[in-house]
């Protein structure tokens, strides 16, 4: 009888720790030292550098794991690579059978935070680190006044252009929608139709980004002056016609609902594009493809009278919670541990670099300046550029609503209304 009553008591507590979210310590390697900590993380492929990087032999001949693993005795790293395709999937499927991973990199984190999952940063981030980051990335992770992930690395938007197709044609770099239309007017007459002067991606893939483009550069945005959304206003309704105007006058890309911007660097690389607004890879992608055009980078044109911005496009590291660790001190020390390792710019200076990102912490610039001076430029594009409002919990409903409206403007449907439709939404 008492052994029956101490199977019950032990599937009890196991039954508790479940429903509360929680690991039991048993779920830990069987093997494990004691005193030893596992960390569970996941990392998503930002390309085919990626898993050499972190778990080949990307980094001189090693790879993170292994090197952290000899710096940081006491602390052991199960790290997967995931797709971007694959990792929503996996990271909701793995906190549905509370098993979620101690680190996570990935650009979404509202949803997490909201539900309870998320340790604040201040519980596990030193404070060195945390100064070295740069204030405007991390206000991007703040809800109610706390922090709950930090910026893994970034990319910003500029408009790139093909320096010799515009001194042929004999035009200047437009600043301002006007000169932005003359500019294109001449690019068709001068080659005839056969060279887009402009790019517009508005498919399921970069739509939000386009919306980003033209209400900034209009003086709107998602959000009003007090974080509102505001997606109906007259300047948005406003930037985004002026757009949809740019392809029913044939001065962009034929078929913008289903060309992404990677048709668009496709044509650019191919000599068959003027001018479009891309990411600071660009010049790799062009490079890549076996493209060898003399481009160039300039702010995106805006309406006149008004300031263009750029999109400021960031992912994060976050950790979850395990209320089951037999020593929460210790496994947020060595959630540190692996961040200050990762940050530290003789290892993160090689993987921002070899994946064509932009850096999330200033001790890394002077390194990238040092390597390649153009990156200064990078750096005042940074400093101007707006991020999407991803702290709100309902910026998934809103990125899909904006593209919803402009795919349905361009099948003919009036903007006004469809995001006087999306607004009464989110009011409701």
């Amino acid at each position: 009888m008492k052994k029956f009553l101490a199977l019950f008591l032990a599937a009890l507590m196991l039954f508790a720790l479940a429903a509360c979210g929680q690991t039991p310590a048993a779920d830990k390697p069987a093997d494990q030292p004691a005193g030893e900590i596992t960390l569970d993380v996941i990392i998503c492929e930002y390309g085919p550098n990626t898993k050499e990087w972190f778990l080949g032999k990307g980094m001189n001949g090693t790879n993170f794991v292994e090197k952290f693993e000899k710096e940081n005795p006491g602390v052991k790293l199960k790290l997967d690579v995931v797709s971007w395709n694959d990792v929503y999937t996996e990271v909701d499927t793995r906190i549905a059978n509370n098993n979620a991973p101690d680190i996570l990199n990935i650009d979404v984190f509202a949803n997490y935070a909201n539900e309870g999952l998320l340790l604040p940063v201040k519980d596990y981030c030193p404070d060195e680190l945390f100064k070295d980051f740069f204030p405007a990335f991390i206000d991007q992770s703040v809800i109610d006044g706390t922090v709950w992930a930090v910026p893994d690395l970034a990319s910003a938007r500029a408009m790139f252009y093909n320096v010799d197709m515009l001194k042929e044609v004999g035009v200047e770099v437009p600043t301002t929608w006007a000169e932005l239309e003359d500019v294109s007017q001449a690019i068709i007459d001068f080659y005839n139709g056969e060279v887009y002067p402009w790019g517009i991606d508005m498919t399921t893939d970069e739509g939000q980004a386009a919306f980003a483009y033209y209400t900034w550069g209009n003086g709107g945005g998602f959000v009003d002056k007090d974080g509102n959304w505001a997606v109906n206003s007259a300047e948005n309704v406003e930037g985004i016609q002026f757009a949809l105007n740019l392809i029913e006058k044939g001065y962009t890309n034929p078929n913008p609902a289903t060309q992404t911007r990677y048709d668009l660097q496709d044509m650019f690389a191919a000599g068959k594009m003027a001018m479009l607004i891309a990411p600071n890879q660009l010049p790799t992608y062009v490079a890549d493809k076996g493209g060898n055009i003399n481009m160039a980078t300039a702010g995106i044109p805006a309406n006149a009278g008004k300031t263009g911005s750029s999109v400021g496009v960031m992912d994060r590291v976050m950790a979850f919670k395990d209320d089951s660790a037999p020593d929460q001190a210790a496994r947020n020390e060595a959630i540190g541990k692996f961040l200050t390792f990762f940050y530290n710019p003789e290892n993160y200076v090689g993987w921002v670099s070899m994946e064509g990102f932009l850096p999330a912490v200033n001790s890394a610039v002077e390194a990238l300046v040092a390597s390649d001076p153009s990156f200064t430029a990078w750096l005042d594009v940074l400093a101007t550029c707006q991020f999407y409002p991803a702290a709100k919990a309902e910026w998934d409903q809103v990125k899909q609503g904006v593209i919803a409206a402009e795919q349905a403007a361009l099948s003919g449907a009036d903007i006004q209304a469809e995001l006087d439709k999306l607004q009464t939404e989110l009011a409701g």
